[in-house]
């Protein structure tokens, strides 16, 4: 009888293929002292290594093929940023001097002070790019060890037409199987939304993730089956499921072929619907892909970056150069939707919080919207900055985290106060630039014909609003399962905000992981949603 292990699939398609087992584990890391006259030679030792990572990550990033698109060398320019950036590059260096310790449990310990930090993020993406520290921490600490098969160059001999499983895969690693001929990867830890997952989704890489024990059951060279729409790995097979799956497999080609021709189609219903599909960003690098892949819009302009790695706050300019490097990108007549900072309830590293006492729960404590209007400063700054930006551009507001529509109007009356700043500054920005909010509470959702009321739109945030309603932590994996898109109350609750936008004439988008996956998107159709975006 076929075996079948379960995980959660981040990127769809069938593979069907030899399996491939990277053994690697976590390297053993000690602590020693270092004798004061040795420490700079340590220090050295560490700066080292450091250039060595990069080194890697440069060839990694020049093998990468030109037909590729632009945006999957970002993911190695990520981890390149990393280890120049002064938590990893300087960091470490105080702490061997300070310490007098070896470089290995320096960089340990930035390493566990950067993923609690991370951790204690309320956004879901946000929290998840702990991984990329701890790759990028990985990468140093074998260096460092000098355990030379450690990112070995995979021949494309044992790669081709492989499916390599692994506790956890690095963006390096995943660009590295593709172009060396992997059919797919199946990991053990790891999430939907990790770099890993979207590098997967966007080089059309079948994986499954959360596929625990894998390797138990797994032998190498054995053949299975990897289907990452249903997130399921097979082994054991017999002919019956491999003739299904290479049907399967072929389907899936030919289903991708037809979407290619209409690629540069309008997207409208054959009852002569208009839908928009319009993309979600997280940098200004990002707008360059979506001029390639055509989106209507920006549907969602997420800009929690610019308060990452810092003490400090950004300031109203630094704002606005990120704002306009992206409209000069995706040009001025795209309409472009920036969300004001969704920053979490973790107050202790980045710009933009102040000092207090760390929630107990930060998913329900001071976010969002809640925590810009307790501080004023930060967010004014943003507010005339966004004002600024859509005098050049096609510019609309959205409000995160929406409990209430008091929050509502005082994000009013500051727009106002920001508004009367700019004019006695002799400072332009569109009069009628649009506002809107995000549904990502259950309050929010019941009570959207309120909000319609003084709003221009609204954005249907699924990633929150399921794990509100379900009252589940998606990123969890004791209770990932329960993570439903298609649970009753989540579609009741999409279905009651959809309504009470049609009913005050006012456009409904959705900007959560939802929108983006194509086996919902014909029930949202039929409950009216047109405006998707996606990342």
């Amino acid at each position: 009888m076929p075996l079948s292990l379960h995980g959660i699939g981040v990127s769809r398609g069938y593979a069907i293929g030899k399996s491939f087992i990277l053994q690697r584990g976590q390297p053993e890391v000690s602590e020693y002292s270092i004798p004061t006259a040795l420490i700079e030679d340590e220090v050295q030792r560490f700066k080292e290594a450091l250039s060595a990572g990069c080194h890697q990550l440069r060839e990694i990033r020049r093998r990468i093929p030109p037909s590729v698109p632009v945006e999957i060398g970002e993911f190695i320019d990520t981890h390149l940023l990393m280890l120049e950036d002064a938590p990893l590059a300087e960091a470490p260096v105080k702490l061997i001097r300070s310490h007098q310790c070896n470089a290995e449990w320096a960089l340990k310990l930035q390493r566990d002070l950067l993923v609690q930090a991370f951790e204690e993020i309320d956004d879901p993406y946000l929290r998840t790019r702990k991984d990329d520290v701890d790759h990028v921490v990985k990468r140093l600490q074998h260096i460092l060890l000098s355990d030379d098969g450690f990112y070995p160059d995979l021949l494309p001999a044992r790669l081709e037409g492989r499916i390599v499983i692994a506790d956890d895969l690095t963006p390096a690693d995943t660009i590295l199987m593709q172009h060396q001929g992997a059919f797919a990867f199946v990991t053990e830890f790891g999430g939907p939304l990790s770099h890993t997952a979207i590098l997967a989704r966007s080089l059309r890489i079948p994986a499954v993730v959360g596929a625990r024990n894998v390797r138990r059951y797994l032998m190498e060279e054995e053949e299975i089956v990897v289907d990452g729409s249903l997130g399921v790995v097979l082994g054991d097979l017999n002919q019956d499921l491999l003739a299904y799956y290479r049907l399967r497999r072929r389907q899936e080609q030919q289903a991708r072929q037809a979407l290619e021709r209409i690629r540069r189609e309008p997207a409208i219903t054959r009852d002569g619907v208009e839908v928009a599909l319009q993309a979600n960003i997280e940098l200004p690098e990002d707008a360059q892909a979506v001029r390639q892949e055509e989106a209507v819009g920006v549907g969602l302009y997420r800009t929690e970056f610019l308060y990452m790695n810092r003490q400090d706050a950004p300031d109203e300019e630094e704002h606005l150069a990120s704002y306009r490097h992206v409209i000069s990108t995706v040009g001025e007549d795209c309409p472009i939707i920036i969300r004001t900072a969704d920053l979490g309830a973790d107050k202790q590293v980045d710009g933009g919080r102040s000092s207090g006492p760390v929630a107990t729960n930060p998913a329900l404590g001071l976010r969002g919207v809640r925590l810009c209007l307790k501080d004023l400063e930060m967010f004014r700054a943003q507010l005339r900055a966004i004002l600024r930006a859509s005098a050049v551009g096609r510019v609309a507001l959205m409000i995160p985290m929406l409990s209430n529509v008091q929050e509502v109007f005082q994000v009013l009356r500051l727009l106002e106060d920001c508004k009367r700043e700019l004019l006695q500054r002799g400072q332009s920005y569109d009069q009628r630039m649009p506002v809107g909010g995000m549904v990502e509470v259950p309050a929010a959702a019941l009570c959207a014909d309120q909000l319609t009321r003084y709003l221009d739109f609204l954005s249907i945030g699924t990633n929150d609003l399921i794990q509100y309603t379900l009252a589940i932590d998606r990123l969890d994996d004791e209770v990932g399962y329960l993570y439903d898109p298609l649970h009753p109350a989540v579609l009741k609750l999409i279905a009651a905000t959809i309504r009470a936008g049609r009913k005050a004439n006012i456009p409904v988008a959705m900007c959560g992981e939802m929108a983006g996956d194509a086996r919902y998107t014909r029930l949202l159709l039929g409950l009216g949603l047109t405006r998707f975006s996606m990342h």
